[in-house]
């Protein structure tokens, strides 16, 4: 039986050597198909032949050699599943879209939310076409807000843009419309230390070791609480626990309701603290600063202009974003940049802080900000009005990448963080390809499809959350759509 292949090179007199002729010569074998490649690139006749064979003769060979790892247009979401992997202490739940035609997208939930927040839009999703991202984005924003809440949401965009990448056999930041840079510039995160010798020590050591070009610290009153005379109002609150969340705590009363005040001792203290660091690292370095407690705009002005002389390149949520007036306040006081906007989700209060000159950088966390396209366009808003944008970020390789995309997408960009120096199983993750993740402080731009890394599931495997050891288990609990979604009537 002949296939539909060789009755089409039979017309013109050619043969196709059948399956068990592979051990014929060339010679022997006759004109075949070679041939009849070479002359369609070289011949009239070729041309004209393609003219008067039949349609579907003509696509099947036309397309011979076209890869058919997936076909965009016929995508359609089946399902979601999800793995908790432990970033350090951290949870970082990450997503897994699967599709009809057996490739997937990976997302990420950001670090310390919950995976439930992206399992339960599954039900939304159920037999869309992932490549429709924009729309998908539009239907499910609704269900994110500030901070870990815009987590699910986020993840699904990651997803789906990985998706896209994967279907149209290109990397995500093309998608975005091309690339601005080949590598991405990282500034390292440095968790605090009581001593400051040894805390400029290990900050010296991330650029003479690891190669970094830009730094972070944290300088914060927590440090002052067993000082006396350094704070006012510390017999009330208990300023060593700021991460705890539990409603009239310390922790959990947002700065302008503390009351807590910082004497001139406490502002010497803190000052000598980053003076330390900054000499040991040299004024070459951009150093940036975060996590100071909760206070007041009056003493954000305070510190501020206690550390001015020291150069920082910014000053980071000395208050919550929310707060515009008093942001722009801070910032016409003191001559430190300042920096806020990893809690922000979606482009509007981005937009706020921008026109009102309230900051001088923006720094959205792509993980709460609403995904690779709504930072870019945040990113592309602010260029227009001269504000640079950094980018905040603290979890897995997966959403290190989306964040590299949108990095590479973007002119305005200066650094993004990397939170996770110091944990060495952080890279193997996922699957080593031809180049590393990151080369002496900077990420390498991949220029594999979608976002260019794939799960080292044995490696993850080791990492999952104590609690929770599932790894991508079928989902069906989260299929069933019951709910009437929309907003006005």
């Amino acid at each position: 039986m002949t296939t539909p292949s060789q009755r089409y090179l039979q017309k013109f007199g050619l043969s196709d050597p059948a399956p068990n002729a592979a051990e014929q010569t060339d010679q022997q074998a006759g004109p075949n198909r070679r041939d009849f490649i070479k002359n369609v690139g070289m011949t009239g006749l070729a041309l004209g032949a393609f003219i008067n064979a039949p349609i579907t003769q003509t696509i099947e060979h036309s397309t011979s050699k076209v890869n058919r790892a997936s076909a965009p247009s016929d995508l359609k979401i089946t399902d979601m599943r999800y793995a908790v992997v432990m970033n350090g202490g951290g949870r970082c739940p990450v997503i897994r879209i699967d599709t009809n035609q057996g490739i997937y997208g990976l997302g990420e939930v950001r670090d310390g939310a919950n995976w439930r927040y992206a399992l339960f839009l599954k039900s939304r999703i159920m037999g869309m076409n992932p490549c429709s991202v924009e729309m998908i984005f539009k239907k499910i924003k609704q269900f994110g807000f500030h901070g870990r809440q815009a987590g699910g949401v986020c993840a699904v965009e990651m997803a789906l843009w990985d998706l896209a990448g994967k279907a149209y056999n290109v990397p995500a930041y093309q998608l975005l419309g091309g690339k601005y840079r080949d590598k991405i510039r990282l500034y390292a995160d440095t968790p605090r230390l009581n001593d400051p010798v040894a805390f400029a020590a290990k900050m010296k050591d991330r650029v003479e070791s690891k190669g970094y070009t830009f730094l972070k610290m944290d300088f914060g009153i927590e440090s002052l609480h067993k000082i006396p005379g350094t704070l006012s109002n510390s017999n009330f609150w208990d300023v060593s626990k700021q991460w705890e969340n539990t409603q009239m705590t310390y922790g959990g009363t947002e700065h302008p309701f503390t009351q807590v005040q910082i004497t001139d001792k406490g502002l010497e203290i803190l000052a000598d603290y980053v003076g330390k660091v900054r000499e040991a690292v040299g004024y070459e370095i951009p150093l940036s600063s975060d996590h100071y407690g909760h206070f007041d705009k009056n003493n954000a002005i305070r510190l501020g202009r206690a550390v001015e002389k020291y150069r920082l390149a910014w000053l980071e949520d000395l208050i919550p974003w929310k707060y515009t007036e008093d942001w722009k306040e801070i910032s016409q006081a003191i001559e430190t940049p300042t920096l806020t906007g990893e809690d922000i989700y979606l482009k509007e209060e981005f937009i706020k802080l921008v026109d009102h000159r309230a900051v001088d950088l923006i720094h959205p966390d792509l993980a709460s900000s609403g995904g690779l396209l709504e930072t870019k366009k945040i990113g592309d808003y602010a260029e227009e009005r001269g504000v640079a944008m950094a980018m905040h970020f603290a979890g897995t390789p997966i959403s290190f990448m989306a964040n590299v995309h949108c990095a590479a997408a973007t002119q305005n960009f200066v650094a993004l963080e990397h939170h996770s120096v110091d944990l060495a199983y952080w890279e193997n993750l996922v699957k080593k390809t031809d180049v590393p993740l990151i080369e002496k402080g900077f990420a390498n731009v991949p220029n594999r499809p979608g976002l260019g890394v794939d799960l080292n599931d044995e490696e993850v495997k080791k990492h999952l959350d104590p609690e929770d050891q599932s790894y991508f288990k079928p989902t069906p609990e989260w299929d069933q759509f019951r709910s009437w979604d929309r907003l006005w009537s």
